[in-house]
Formats: structure tokens, sequence, C-alpha cells
């Protein structure tokens, strides 16, 4: 069982998602800013044999890397600011 205010990366991109198709792609820009520095996540990684669903950047596992709340939610700000949102 994870801590309530942990969220697995799946989770946190439907938490930021308006609609399921955009999904992948806020998984996406998470993992990307996972690789890049931007946000801290305990992270777990796939084979490349063992792929589950769309591929993301540094065959991350979308469903057992997790982010803190708090960390997503600066990380989200932090792109808002940047993008003038």
């Amino acid at each position: 069982m994870t801590h309530p205010d942990t969220l697995t990366l799946h989770a946190a991109a439907k938490s930021l998602a308006i609609s399921p198709a955009e999904v992948h792609d806020i998984e996406v820009a998470i993992a990307h800013a996972i690789e890049h520095g931007e946000l801290h996540a305990n992270v777990k990684r796939w084979a490349t044999e063992q792929w589950e669903g769309k591929q993301l950047p540094g065959n991350i596992n979308r469903l057992e890397t997790y982010i803190e709340r708090e960390e997503l939610m600066r990380w989200r700000q932090v792109c808002h600011s940047r993008s003038g949102s």
C-alpha cells in the first residue's frame, strides 16, 4: 500500500488530465520531467521486453513509479509559470 500523498505516474497523469485522451501525453511529459531532474520520483523501469501499454521515456513503469502529490503540484506550477498560463 502506498502513502495517501503518493501517486503512481499513471494516477498523477489522470489527475492532471481534462480528458482520457490526454493521459498518455501527460504521462510522457511527467516521464520527461523525471528524466531531466525537474520532478523527483521513486522510479521503476521496465526491461525492454516487459513494456506494458505505450512506452514512456526512459522505460519508466507508469504503474510502479511513485510521485509525491506535493512534488507533482510544484512541478505543475513551474510548468504553468513557464507557459504563461
